[in-house]
């Protein structure tokens, strides 16, 4: 009969058995167990991450968009600011040339004045006297030379005033440029979603980059240029009303100085005319008197020539009568009468002679005041003529210039406009 092999090799218990069979079941269901903790957990930390990653983008995006929102709104001041500093930088521009033009139009006075003075020097003799017109033409340039030095200054300040203002315009754009690309770089990043083309990881993300700031610092930098920019522009809209004022004031000290001084020589040209008119009466005067001292000498002349003829008359009968033979040679009325003609005649010759002479030193007298008269008379008739052309040239001193009036706008700032104003020199604050 033939025998069941046997296979070789361990032989478990039917416990053995049944216990590995539990096993396995309890094993199965704690694992499934465990797995089903995990999923669980694994679900709650999906919809804590999920709902964590939402509110962080929520208030990132809102972070970014208030972010967005302030240096927008420090755009929006920056801009202000830079139409403002850019309007006073043309009205302080406009002041200043017309500080320069008014500076160019003190040449003209100052140049007639030191030509009045000039033709002044061609005065003769006692003319060249040191009268109220020249005391006013030097004094006219020494207000001209103080109102030029005064507008030159105010030019000088003007400039300096462009150049900080351009300096503040300069920091205002840098900070402006600033803003715009910081502003659209966030808005980009604003932009950004999970389905942009244009993500990837990056290294080392969360570095601070050199050169970063404290948010305070940077909106004191920005408040900085903006106070800066007011600040200057405060000083330049004080400095164009004192030049407005400058260029008032100038205008008008000049224009009361050229009325002083046409007004001075005006009178000096009437006293001139009144001493020529003098004059002229007074050689009238003289040359009537030396035509009747000529006559007066002629006719003693005459008087004269009679008398010695009257003398040798008398000389020739005394001289006849002493060829009387003897006792006829007596001493008569005859005798008596011509010798008392002879020394009446004697004494009218003497008195007509010394008359003669004194006549012809009077005219002779006469002649040298005539000569005095005539020669002065050409001084003053000369420096007629000079004070003259001196009013001549001081009539181009009455053109009227080009000139600022000031108005204040709406932002209480001053505009300036150019207008012809009146002969005055005379600047409307408004």
């Amino acid at each position: 009969m033939a025998t069941l092999s046997v296979k070789p090799g361990q032989r478990f218990t039917l416990l053995d058995w049944h216990t590995n069979s539990h096993l396995i079941s309890a094993d199965a269901e704690r694992q499934r167990s465990a797995s089903h903790q995990v999923r669980q957990e694994a679900r709650a930390l999906r919809n804590e991450i999920n709902n964590q990653a939402k509110w962080d983008e929520h208030d990132n995006q809102t972070r970014l968009a208030e972010r967005i929102s302030s240096v927008n709104r420090w755009k929006e001041t920056l801009d202000k600011s830079l139409a403002d500093i850019d309007a006073e930088i043309d009205a302080l521009a406009k002041v200043k040339e017309a500080a320069e033009r008014a500076l160019q139009a003190k040449n003209l006075p100052l140049d007639v004045s030191i030509e009045c003075l000039t033709l002044r020097e061609s005065r003769r003799a006692i003319d060249v006297v040191r009268d109220p017109v020249e005391e006013e033409l030097q004094k006219e340039v020494k207000v001209i030379d103080k109102a030029k030095r005064e507008l030159q200054q105010r030019v000088n300040e003007a400039f300096q005033q462009l150049c900080l203002l351009q300096e503040a315009r300069q920091q205002l754009s840098s900070d402006h440029r600033r803003k715009m690309e910081a502003l659209e770089i966030d808005r980009m990043c604003l932009s950004l979603s999970v389905n942009s083309p244009n993500i990837s990881f990056k290294v080392n993300p969360t570095r601070v980059p050199d050169g970063s700031t404290a948010l305070d610092e940077w909106e004191q930098n920005s408040r900085c240029n903006k106070e800066r920019a007011e600040a200057e522009m405060k000083a330049s809209t004080e400095l164009r009303e004192a030049t407005v004022l400058a260029i008032a004031q100038t205008n008008n000290e000049l224009e009361a100085q050229r009325v002083a001084t046409e007004f001075a020589l005006r009178k000096r040209i009437r006293d001139l005319e009144s001493a020529c008119d003098e004059l002229k009466w007074q050689e009238q005067n003289t040359l009537e008197e030396i035509a009747e001292m000529e006559e007066d000498i002629r006719h003693l002349e005459e008087d004269l020539r009679r008398k010695m003829q009257d003398l040798k008359v008398a000389h020739t009968r005394l001289e006849t009568r002493t060829c009387r033979p003897t006792m006829e040679l007596c001493w008569d009325q005859a005798q008596n009468g011509l010798t008392a003609a002879v020394h009446q005649l004697e004494g009218t010759i003497r008195a007509l002679r010394q008359k003669l002479a004194e006549a012809w030193d009077a005219l002779d007298a006469l002649y040298r005041q005539l000569h005095r008269i005539q020669t002065d008379s050409g001084y003053k008739a000369s420096s007629l003529v000079l004070d003259n052309k001196c009013m001549d040239s001081r009539r181009k001193l009455v053109v009227p210039a080009e000139k600022l009036v000031p108005e204040v706008n709406t932002f209480n700032r001053t505009a300036n406009h150019a207008l012809s104003p009146l002969n005055t020199g005379q600047l409307d604050l408004a």
